[in-house]
């Protein structure tokens, strides 16, 4: 996923298969940081890999 800085709230969606409402959900909770530019919410590509990893459950 860190490909790129910076996703669009679509495109951790996507990688997270979420909806984009969900997603939208966890950056107003506050549990997945994130940035506003020009309007346009973004979600750093570090920041999605560290919220999955905090969720990660052992079997």
């Amino acid at each position: 996923m860190d490909e790129k800085l910076l996703y669009r709230i679509p495109e951790v969606a996507k990688h997270l298969s979420l909806s984009p409402s969900k997603v939208y959900e966890l950056v107003r909770s506050g549990r997945l940081p994130s940035i506003k530019i020009d309007g346009v919410r973004r979600v750093r590509g570090r920041d999605v890999l560290a919220f999955v990893d905090l969720h990660v459950v052992a079997a």
